[in-house]
C-alpha cells in the first residue's frame, strides 16, 4: 500500500494528477491577471480563475485602473504593462515594470505581490518571500500573498513555517482548494497525520465529487490510524486498545480463534470495553456457543443499555436457541 509518508510516491502522484500539476504557476498567473479586471469585485473566499475573469461586466460603471488600484495614471499604465508581460511569460519585462512602479512611489500590496510572482517563477523563492510578506503587511486581508508565501517556503524546505503561513491563507480564503492542497503537502512533509487528515477532509467537503480528494483522504485516515496505534503503544505497550486492534486485524484475516484470544486479553486489561464484549458475542454465536454469546451480550448491555447492535444480536441468539 502506498502511504502518504512515502515521499517518492507522493511526489509522483502530485506530478501525475491534473489537479495538482503546475498549480503554483497557474495560480500565480491567475492572481496577476485578476488585478487587470477593475469591474470585478475582489474576493477573499476564492482565487480568481479564468472563467471568473471572463464573466459579464458588472452593472456598475467600470472604474479606471488608476482609481481602482490607487495608482497615478502613469504608474497604473506601467503596472498593466507588467501584468501583460507576466501573463505572456516575459519575466524580464514584468520584473522591470513592477520595480519601476515601486521605485516611482507605487508601493502597493498588489505590486509587491506580482513582483513576488515573477521572482517565484524564476525560482528565487527567498526574494519572492520578501515581496509576498511585504504585500501582506500592506494589505493583511489579501489571502493570496499568504498562499504564495507558503508555496515559496515549501520550495525552500521550510515546511513548518509553510504550515503557519498557509494557515493564515486558509483563514482568509477558507474555500480555496489550492490553500488546502499546499497545506496538506506541508503537513505530509512534517509527518503530521492529524493535520494531513484535516486538510484532505476539508478538500472533500469543498469538492464531494472529486475522487482524487476522497482517495487521498482515505490514505490520510490510514496514516492517522497507524499514528494512533503507534502513539498508544508508546504510552502503554499493554493497553487494552492494542489487543482490541489486534483482534480486529485477526478477524479481517478470518482467524476467529486468534481474534478471540486477543479480545479476551483486551477485556482482561479493561473489562469496560463494551465493543469488545460485543465482538466476542459475535464470535461465540458464529461458533454455536450460545451460552457464552448470551453472557457476552448481557455484559455489553450492562455497559451500554441502549446498544441497538447488542439488542439485535440478543434476538439472533434467542432465535438460534429456539428449536425449529
Amino acid at each position: 500500500m502506498e502511504w502518504i509518508g512515502d515521499r517518492a510516491a507522493h511526489d509522483a502522484a502530485r506530478r501525475s494528477h491534473p489537479i495538482l500539476v503546475r498549480s503554483r504557476v497557474l495560480l500565480g498567473r491567475a492572481l496577476a491577471l485578476a488585478l487587470l479586471a477593475p469591474t470585478l469585485p475582489p474576493s477573499q473566499d476564492s482565487t480568481p480563475t479564468a472563467s471568473a475573469r471572463q464573466a459579464p461586466p458588472s452593472p456598475r460603471s467600470p472604474l479606471a485602473a488608476s482609481d481602482r488600484q490607487g495608482l497615478p495614471p502613469a504608474l497604473a499604465t506601467r503596472f498593466s504593462e507588467g501584468v501583460t508581460a507576466l501573463s505572456a511569460g516575459q519575466l524580464d519585462l514584468a520584473e522591470a515594470a513592477f520595480r519601476d512602479v515601486l521605485r516611482d512611489g507605487g508601493d502597493r500590496a498588489f505590486v509587491r505581490h506580482n513582483l513576488g510572482i515573477v521572482l517565484q517563477q524564476r525560482g528565487r523563492h527567498a526574494d519572492a518571500l520578501v515581496q509576498f510578506r511585504a504585500a501582506s503587511r500592506l494589505d493583511p486581508a489579501f489571502g493570496p500573498s499568504h498562499l504564495l508565501a507558503g508555496t515559496s517556503l515549501l520550495a525552500m524546505g521550510q515546511a513548518r513555517a509553510a504550515v503557519a503561513e498557509l494557515g493564515l491563507a486558509a483563514k482568509l480564503m477558507p474555500r480555496e482548494p489550492a490553500v488546502h492542497l499546499q497545506r496538506a503537502d506541508a503537513c505530509e512533509r512534517l509527518n503530521d497525520a492529524i493535520c494531513l487528515a484535516d486538510e484532505y477532509r476539508t478538500l472533500v467537503e469543498l469538492s464531494p465529487a472529486n475522487s482524487e480528494y476522497a482517495y487521498r483522504l482515505g490514505k490520510a485516515y490510514l496514516r492517522l490510524s497507524q499514528w494512533a496505534h503507534e502513539r498508544i503503544q508508546a504510552i502503554d505497550p499493554h493497553a487494552a486498545r492494542l489487543s482490541q486492534a489486534l483482534g480486529r486485524e485477526y478477524l479481517e484475516q478470518g482467524r476467529a480463534d486468534l481474534a478471540e484470544r486477543a479480545f479476551k486479553d483486551a477485556i482482561g486489561a479493561d473489562d469496560t470495553l463494551a465493543d469488545v464484549h460485543l465482538a466476542l458475542a459475535r464470535i461465540y454465536l458464529a461458533d454455536g456457543r450460545l451460552d457464552e454469546a448470551a453472557r457476552a451480550v448481557a455484559r455489553t448491555l450492562a455497559l451500554v443499555p441502549g446498544s441497538k447492535d447488542a439488542r439485535a444480536l440478543q434476538v439472533k441468539i434467542e432465535a438460534a436457541r429456539t428449536p425449529r
